[in-house]
């Protein structure tokens, strides 16, 4: 997995770690899952801004994955993203 970022929608200061893995990068859209790599709260939705690990970023949606958390407590959980359009 590699590592990244995510910023809430209209909080482009304030970033929470994330690991993520892509399912597709192309011009048209993109798509692909991640887990915080600390305890945030986060609704499903758009307007996140997602950072990879080689500095592009997009906008997004975000949907969590049921019944999919990493072991811990808090437990962390899993994400499907999805973006549209070409990253920069």
């Amino acid at each position: 997995m590699n590592r990244g970022k995510l910023y809430s929608p209209g909080e482009e200061h304030s970033a929470v770690g994330i690991d993520y893995r892509f399912y597709s990068d192309a011009a048209t859209g993109w798509r692909g899952e991640f887990v915080l790599r600390e305890y945030r709260r986060f609704s499903d939705g758009d307007g996140y801004v997602i950072e990879l690990e080689d500095g592009r970023r997009g906008k997004c949606s975000i949907r969590r994955r049921v019944n999919k958390a990493v072991s811990g407590t808090p437990p962390l959980y899993g994400y499907y993203f999805r973006g549209s359009g070409k990253l920069q």
